[in-house]
């Protein structure tokens, strides 16, 4: 299995709870890896997968530094950390198609850029 293919998934993982600061997280993806509080669902490993896809659009720096901007820009725009979450190009586009089985193989490259804050 190609890791810059597919994610690596640790089920039962302790790491979104750590990462719960703003808001409660069920799943991060921390490339390559995507961490799951339990042992997750279709849904949410779509969703994490989508992500995935994302960080490597973004050669990863890029992902984390848009990401970090998009919430800050959301919470000016807001005054919500929840609808900034919500407002993330990246969170947009996987909430978006999560619970679509085959979008992530006809998924164009780019797309979260359709999205905005």
């Amino acid at each position: 299995m190609n890791i810059l293919r597919h994610p690596i998934i640790i089920r039962n993982s302790i790491v979104p709870m750590l990462c719960s600061w703003f808001i409660t997280v069920y799943a991060i993806t921390l490339f390559p890896f995507v961490f799951i509080r339990d042992e997750g669902d279709e849904i949410t490993i779509t969703h994490e997968t989508i992500h995935h896809h994302q960080y490597k659009e973004t050669l990863v720096i890029g992902f984390l530094f848009l990401y970090v901007f998009d919430f800050v820009h959301g919470i000016i725009k807001y005054r919500s950390t929840n609808e900034a979450y919500f407002r993330i190009r990246f969170e947009q586009e996987a909430y978006d198609n999560d619970v679509y089985d085959d979008y992530l193989d006809r998924r164009e490259r780019w797309s979260w850029m359709r999205y905005k804050v």
